[in-house]
């Protein structure tokens, strides 16, 4: 059974920084695409960024240049560090992989972005 566990959400002001850690297991980690994506007040659920079994990263345009997707198979863990958080960068934020049968969300990590 696929389970993914977020953590290092919370409260951070404009300009601010937070990473955010996704723990994977029931899954040979190494090979899937990860994903993490969020979901703002009032908005549908939008991808944020992924990253390939080889490292390959991509991201949303309005997070580029400032979000930073990782992974360490060893640990089976993705990574998204995010800096020069803005208000609209509130949301939920949610791993996500879905791949060669797989089709599992985390219970996601609240991100605030407040002064």
């Amino acid at each position: 059974q696929v389970q993914l566990v977020e953590s290092g959400g919370g409260l951070v002001q404009p300009g601010g920084s937070l990473r955010l850690s996704c723990a994977a297991s029931g899954i040979m980690f190494s090979i899937y695409t990860m994903n993490w994506y969020r979901q703002g007040p009032g908005k549908q659920r939008e991808l944020v960024a992924a990253i390939t079994s080889h490292g390959g990263t991509s991201y949303a345009d309005f997070v580029k240049g400032r979000f930073t997707i990782s992974r360490d198979n060893g640990k089976s863990m993705v990574y998204l560090q995010m800096n020069n958080l803005q208000s609209e960068d509130t949301a939920v934020y949610y791993c996500y992989v879905g791949q060669f049968g797989a089709d599992s969300w985390g219970q996601g990590t609240q991100v605030t972005v407040s002064s």
